[in-house]
């Protein structure tokens, strides 16, 4: 049986912090971009999470992650 996933609104914006601190994708690059660090089996859930919270897959990073979460160091 296999079991589904669900990332958090919380657990993706942490996600996207770590990769923008990693300089993996930059805070200006559209949210669709994240989908090549998620399993490929698990984007739908993220997308739907995604939309629940009023995300567009073509808004930018920094719209998810906020300002207070631009993880400068």
């Amino acid at each position: 049986m296999l079991q589904s996933v669900r990332y958090s609104i919380d657990a993706i914006r942490d996600e996207a912090c770590e990769l923008v601190r990693q300089g993996k994708v930059d805070r200006k690059q559209p949210i669709y971009v994240l989908c090549r660090y998620f399993p490929t089996s698990t984007w739908d859930a993220i997308e739907c999470e995604l939309e629940q919270h009023d995300f567009l897959l073509r808004d930018q990073i920094s719209d998810l992650i906020g300002c207070e979460h631009w993880c400068e160091d």
